[in-house]
């Protein structure tokens, strides 16, 4: 059972949500939460179920929960993300009740975050986009941005974008092209910047390009540590298990 926590009262009619889970070269958290940074959002929420590892965060030494939701009241921007790979069983009804908050609070429209295998050096002229609507693709080739005109979408943003299309809502998944060999924050500052052309903000990427060799280094530590948490978990539990991106 997955259930959605909010602990404060927000409105969110006509927001703007954005997602980003753990895929290749994890562009997703990496953006989602350089995002929550610099507009300031307030944690509003999380998300639990008893199939998720026993895994907490720990920022500025306060215990969070790994799946958290966030809000800016100023923008009108909800934010969900994870920092562990959700179990394939699990992506679908996560987005399903994801989905449902999205419409019990009457958020306008979705944008997913993630990357798509590549090689090479990322070139921040080329980020790709699917969307649920014509009109969504449209405004996302205005922005410079290019549509996948054939392939495959995976994981919680692509059920999210089968359901919003069901729907006729406006969702559109961002993919930045990575090499799945590393870990570039460079992919996440092309992804906001897309974002900053689709919703018309003005997020200074300036620090993660400033701080882009140390943050690579840390979240490749983190990787190694919880490679070994994963191990465990997978032998206490003699299943799959996840894997988390914070020991």
């Amino acid at each position: 059972m997955i259930e959605i926590k909010l602990i404060k009262e927000v409105d969110m009619k006509g927001a703007t949500l954005i997602e980003g889970f753990p895929g290749i070269g994890l562009v997703g958290p990496m953006a989602v939460s350089y995002i929550i940074d610099k507009l300031d959002m307030d944690y509003v929420g999380y998300i639990e179920s008893e199939e998720f590892p026993p895994l907490v965060s720990i920022h500025n030494s306060q215990p969070l929960p790994p799946v958290r939701v966030y809000y800016s009241n100023k923008k009108k921007i909800a934010a969900v993300f994870a920092e562990f790979s959700m179990p394939v069983s699990l992506a679908s009804p996560l987005a399903e009740k994801i989905y449902a908050m999205f419409k019990s609070n009457e958020m306008k429209d979705i944008i997913s975050i993630g990357g798509m295998p590549s090689k090479g050096v990322p070139d921040s002229s080329v980020v790709y986009a699917i969307a649920s609507t014509k009109e969504g693709m449209k405004n996302a080739e205005n922005e410079g941005i290019k549509p996948v005109i054939e392939g495959v979408s995976t994981g919680v943003s692509a059920r999210l974008l089968l359901l919003s299309s069901f729907d006729s809502i406006p969702d559109t998944t961002i993919l930045v092209p990575v090499d799945p060999s590393i870990i570039d924050p460079k992919c996440a500052e092309f992804a906001i910047d897309s974002i900053n052309k689709i919703l018309k903000l003005n997020i200074d990427v300036t620090e993660l390009e400033n701080e882009a060799k140390e943050v690579d280094a840390k979240i490749r530590e983190l990787l190694k540590k919880s490679k070994e948490t994963q191990d465990a978990h997978k032998t206490s539990l003699g299943s799959s298990g996840t894997q988390s991106m914070y020991a």
